[in-house]
């Protein structure tokens, strides 16, 4: 055990998951954000042309069967604020400054819609309360809580206003709709998992869910963190020249506890039906849609139908740009399809787990035809293209916005998922990144692709002056274009920073979508600030809930397969309270790994238990003290098991993005 340096180990198996969920610090300075300029102030304007503005429709279904408004903030223990609805009084004026798109600040207008709303006869939600709504049925002696939030503290919030206002009855049931995170992140600020365990609360999933609830942002979670915060603004201030909006809702609360109690109850079958506290609940399973893992809902005595996140009132992403696996449109189109065909002429009012409600049969049926048609048309015109040779960037151009009257339905524009995006995602998940053109087959890299570029174009100054001149006619778009290859080829270029930020700043402030608005600005803030400072904390249920074989499956990309070079050898691991049995192998930089058995003979073995594991991930207790106390057997070559950990690199969030 002398050989065994403990503490290198400790440090591993602490940051083994992808366990720290990290933020910034708090939000910076508004810093040197500028005006709309002439340009944008035209193009902004030109929108009030072109989209039904006088519609007050959905402003009206908003606000319909408002029992309570919330307004003010939620702290956590610590007192921090997780939730200010104030933060976005900003949005109030009717008329949208020249820095946001008039139709990006109505859809941040309806938004801030926050409290506790009627949907229909049992059925309630809290909604602007987080970044989701949670929903509430009253059954016949409890409540069953649809998607509990992102947070606990939001959930427990959004609890409290639902019960001073309706009957405080117990929780007797949860139901995770989908495998994403502000779904199922505040499940503990509503029941307390001793109430699962022994029977009084049961909670409802689809299958797969624990599967994918932890292992999306497990094996690439540092680069999508980080990729997140600028797809939601979390290191921006909120103002007119800043963040107002996610699309989806208004923001991610700072500072939650994030939690997960697994299911007790999966949903299997394609249609399955079940009672559930007296109140009839038709399952839809919808696989590979929005997410790996939902379902949509139908309860027959409400008529309501409840399509989870898949009939959003919006267009959602293909392929989210903080980065995931491309969804298949086609499906997604299908199964809206199902939906409208088996609960169509049955609905009376359908809700989903972001945005407001639709009433009427003939509305909802209007909504998810179109909303299939969007889908479908994504992926069946993408490929048609594509089959007469157009790669994904023409694609992209050509496909400018939807057939038919869709392109003027507020509910398919595209406030978070983008048609030009997605179009390039169908693409990417039919034919992969390769355009088939074999100039880009191997491309340069950034660095060298900009030093290149500016030396070709006469240097930097000649470039920073074409910059400064197509700024100057509202070309923005190839203003970055040519600023990115300058910045990479001279990342301390002041000027040239400043003068990429500024165009950044105006395709921001153009931008019709959140999420588009908000990489652009934060783009910006990195390239006059830095990048932010991240504080890190650690997800206790997230850790538990990880599989022995995802640990291994995480230490694998942590490699250094460099260093890991002639450096071969064979473990043996077991993990005794949850019986399970691995057998790693080293060999050519590569560990891989067999699940339920162990080599014959290996170099070196290691005896735990799964708890231990999950108590030195959260930092609870260290290898030392493991070891010392017997928690922890290590047999045969100690130093093997030093000399692999002492491979693993470290992520850190904190890594730039529109620099070198």
């Amino acid at each position: 055990m002398k050989h065994l340096k403990s503490t290198t180990i400790a440090l591993a198996l602490a940051l083994a998951f992808g366990s720290v969920h990290a933020g910034p610090t708090d939000a910076p300075p508004a810093g040197p954000a500028k005006a709309a300029s002439e340009a944008t102030a035209a193009r902004n304007a030109e929108v009030l042309k072109q989209l039904p503005f006088e519609d007050r429709a959905d402003f009206e279904s908003a606000s319909r069967g408002l029992i309570a408004p919330f307004e003010g903030q939620i702290k956590n223990d610590a007192g921090q604020v997780v939730w200010d609805s104030h933060a976005y009084d900003f949005l109030q004026p009717d008329q949208a400054p020249a820095t946001v798109n008039p139709s990006l600040w109505r859809h941040a207008q309806l938004n801030t819609k926050a409290g506790l709303f009627k949907v229909t006869d049992r059925v309630y939600q809290l909604r602007g309360m987080d970044l989701a709504n949670m929903t509430v049925i009253e059954g016949d002696r409890g409540l069953i809580i649809i998607d509990p939030l992102l947070g606990a503290e939001t959930a427990r919030a959004a609890l409290a206003l639902y019960r001073q206002h309706r009957p405080a009855r117990p929780v007797v049931a949860v139901i995770y709709s989908h495998s994403h995170v502000d779904h199922f992140g505040g499940v503990r600020g509503v029941v307390d998992e001793a109430d699962v365990k022994s029977g009084k609360v049961k909670i409802y999933a689809p299958a797969g869910f624990m599967e994918e609830a932890i292992s999306e942002n497990l094996l690439a979670g540092t680069a999508m963190f980080r990729r997140g915060m600028y797809q939601a603004g979390s290191a921006l201030p909120r103002g007119e020249r800043a963040q107002i909006d996610t699309g989806l809702g208004k923001g991610t609360p700072r500072s939650a506890t994030l939690t997960l109690i697994a299911p007790t109850h999966l949903i299997k079958k394609e249609f399955e039906s079940h009672v559930i506290d007296g109140v009839p609940i038709e399952f839809q399973l919808t696989p590979d849609t929005e997410a790996p893992s939902e379902m949509h809902m139908y309860l027959p005595r409400q008529k309501a139908l409840c399509m989870a996140e898949n009939a959003t009132r919006m267009m959602h992403n293909l392929l989210t740009p903080r980065g995931a696996q491309v969804r298949d449109a086609k499906g997604w189109s299908k199964y809206l399809d199902d939906s409208l065909v088996r609960y169509g002429d049955r609905a009376e009012v359908m809700f989903t787990q972001h945005s407001w409600p639709t009433w009427g049969g003939e509305n909802i049926r209007t909504l998810l035809a179109d909303q299939r048609d969007m889908y479908a048309f994504m992926n069946d015109r993408t490929l048609h293209l594509a089959n007469q040779g157009l790669t994904p960037n023409e694609i992209s151009a050509a496909v400018q916005k939807l057939p038919g009257d869709l392109d003027r339905k507020w509910y398919t524009r595209g406030y978070y998922g983008v048609l030009s995006f997605n179009v390039r995602a169908v693409y990417q998940r039919y034919l992969g990144f390769y355009d088939a053109n074999p100039g880009n087959l191997d491309p340069l890299p950034p660095e060298d692709a900009g030093k290149r570029y500016v030396a070709a174009m006469g240097g930097s100054a000649a470039v920073l002056a074409q910059m400064r001149e197509a700024m100057g006619k509202g070309d923005y778009r190839w203003a970055v274009q040519i600023g990115n290859h300058l910045v990479f080829a001279e990342p301390d270029n002041k000027e040239a920073r400043e003068a990429q930020a500024d165009a950044l700043e105006q395709l921001g402030y153009q931008s019709e979508s959140a999420v588009w608005r908000n990489i652009y600005l934060s783009g910006a803030a990195d390239l006059r600030n830095g990048v932010p400072e991240l504080a890190t904390r650690t997800t206790e249920d997230l850790v538990k809930g990880a599989t022995p074989a995802m640990f291994f499956d995480y230490l694998a990309v942590r490699l250094d397969s460099e260093k890991a070079q002639g450096h071969d050898m064979t473990l043996n691991w077991a993990f005794e309270d949850v019986k399970q049995s691995f057998a790693l192998t080293l060999r050519n930089g590569v560990l891989t790994h067999r699940d339920g058995t162990q080599h014959a003979k290996a170099d070196v073995g290691v005896r735990m238990s799964k708890a231990v594991l999950d108590r030195i991930s959260l930092r609870q207790i260290d290898f030392p003290t493991a070891l010392k106390q017997g928690e922890i057997r290590v047999v045969g070559d100690a130093g093997k098991l030093t000399e692999l950990l002492g491979m693993m690199d470290t992520f850190k969030p904190a890594f730039n993005i529109v620099s070198p």
